[in-house]
């Protein structure tokens, strides 16, 4: 048996932990630059808001229903979903974390508990902990365990938790969910599926394995499995990225050469301390520019260069000269910058490296100096210590005109308390 247990709108409920008032009220978190609607309170959901909507489009729904729309503050969501996969993994040694608010559990070993109880005292136990809200769905596969979930969210007298204990036992209900609701169907897959009269889940649960096999791919075929009860997926340990990209689209028009300079390269230094983090290293390393798509005065011009370093590097100096020099390749002047990236790509172990007799390594990975430089900015704080060349976060940062403090992970701004 599996359990998932995804929290309630996950990026409103941490927002509510510090500040109640926001308690039964339409509430919206926004996307970058407070760009896109990525977050919804139920309260909002009832009112009609979508996920992915443009807040521009929608400020005077706001302002008549009176929502509450926050920038995001990724921080603080990051914290607080460290707690909670912190604490949920004390009740089953096999888990996964799948997303920022979601993660599996097996229950392997567990079949005299009342699992259906013991989801509720998981669930308590966050609501009391952290003050967050979950659903947890239980069920023999990890895609009826999904579903579970699904139902558990839904239908509030089911207090939370709905375990599925055999597929024969959640079959009809599967009548009741949508096939692109379906873990991993999607909805390019879940279009071509209605084409062939398959419309709910109960319809994929049902359909033939070799078919959809053959017309889709395996994936999706595991996923028929699933659903009549076969157990396909395990917990899998979180297996180290391919790839590593940061990228961010501007508070306003960038269109200096040295502000856009100053983005990549905070880019390429984030993209090193999580290459580093995982203990990988890279072969090459991807920039990219981008005006405004959308925009229709504009002239429009986008390119991209990869250049790959002499050997396999973690080495933060390393990067940052190559994402300049790419840089420089593609850059062009008239043009007003909207998204600039860069991504580490061919990542390989840290351990896994082919050595090279003409090239210093020691010298050129300097590995003593950049962990300094982790220690320096672990201790006290991010961007303690940096690279002249990343700057002050200028013209090209990001717009966020409504955040939240970070209420955990920063001494000058955690919450106060006064005292009559």
């Amino acid at each position: 048996m599996f359990a998932l247990i995804d929290c309630n709108n996950f990026y409103v409920s941490c927002e509510r932990i510090f500040n109640p008032r926001l308690e039964g009220k339409p509430v919206v978190v926004l996307s970058n630059n407070d760009g896109c609607v990525v977050a919804r309170s139920n309260e909002a959901k009832a009112l009609g808001f979508k996920m992915g909507a443009p807040a521009y489009q929608h400020q005077d729904l706001f302002r008549q229903h009176k929502v509450i729309s926050l920038s995001s503050n990724y921080a603080l969501y990051g914290d607080i979903s460290n707690r909670i996969m912190t604490m949920l993994q004390t009740f089953s040694p096999d888990f996964e974390i799948y997303s920022i608010d979601e993660i599996f559990l097996s229950f392997k070993g567990f079949s005299e508990w009342n699992l259906t109880d013991y989801g509720k005292v998981m669930r308590a136990t966050i609501l009391k902990g952290i003050r967050v809200p979950t659903s947890v769905g239980i069920g023999p596969t990890k895609t009826l365990a999904k579903i579970a979930n699904y139902f558990a969210k839904k239908h509030p007298l089911l207090e939370g938790v709905y375990e599925c204990k055999d597929a024969a036992s959640i079959l009809p209900l599967l009548k009741q969910v949508a096939v692109g609701e379906v873990w991993g169907v999607g909805r390019k897959w879940a279009e071509h599926l209605k084409v062939l009269g398959i419309q709910t889940a109960y319809d994929l649960a049902q359909s033939d394995y070799a078919m959809i096999k053959k017309k889709f791919n395996v994936i999706l075929a595991r996923t028929v499995l699933e659903l009549q009860g076969v157990n396909c997926l395990n917990i899998e340990e979180v297996a180290p990225r391919k790839n590593i990209m940061v990228s961010r689209s501007f508070g306003q028009p960038v269109v200096l050469y040295t502000d856009l300079r100053e983005a990549v390269s905070n880019f390429a230094t984030r993209a090193s301390e999580k290459l580093r983090e995982q203990h990988s290293l890279a072969s090459a390393v991807m920039v990219f520019v981008r005006t405004n798509p959308f925009s229709k005065t504009d002239m429009q011009y986008s390119n991209s260069v990869t250049l790959k370093f002499p050997l396999e590097t973690n080495n933060t100096m390393v990067i940052l000269k190559s994402v300049v020099k790419g840089l420089q390749q593609i850059f062009r002047e008239q043009y007003k910058y909207k998204k600039a990236g860069v991504m580490l790509v061919d990542l390989i172990h840290g351990k896994i490296k082919q050595p090279d007799i003409f090239i210093d390594e020691a010298k050129m990975n300097n590995a003593k100096l950049i962990n300094a430089l982790d220690a320096i900015n672990s201790k006290y704080g991010k961007q303690t210590v940096q690279f002249a060349v990343c700057g002050y976060a200028g013209a090209w940062k990001s717009t966020r005109n409504t955040v939240s403090p970070a209420y955990t992970t920063q001494w000058d701004e955690l919450l106060v308390v006064y005292a009559n």
